[in-house]
């Protein structure tokens, strides 16, 4: 993924979408930062390559909503994961 490879919102739905599949790495980048206290302005920056002096509001959409995302997967997405890869 580059940075450039995101929306600046992710979808909306009651289900995974292909955008969480490929973006599950950025998801638990997000959460791990949030889990450390980092600055939401450092991880928008580090983790879309974007500027928060200079897109204020942009950046904290895109991180914000992206955040969200991450945690709805926590809570909900990921039991749609488990029963696609049952355990051996």
């Amino acid at each position: 993924m580059t940075k450039a490879d995101f929306l600046e919102r992710p979808p909306e739905s009651a289900s995974i979408t292909d955008y969480d599949r490929a973006h599950m790495t950025l998801y638990l980048r997000l959460l791990d930062a949030a889990s450390d206290g980092a600055a939401w302005e450092e991880a928008v920056s580090i983790l879309f390559g974007i500027d928060p002096a200079a897109e204020p509001e942009r950046a904290r959409r895109i991180h914000d909503s992206h955040l969200d995302r991450a945690k709805w997967m926590t809570q909900h997405g990921y039991r749609e994961l488990a029963h696609e890869h049952p355990r051996r």
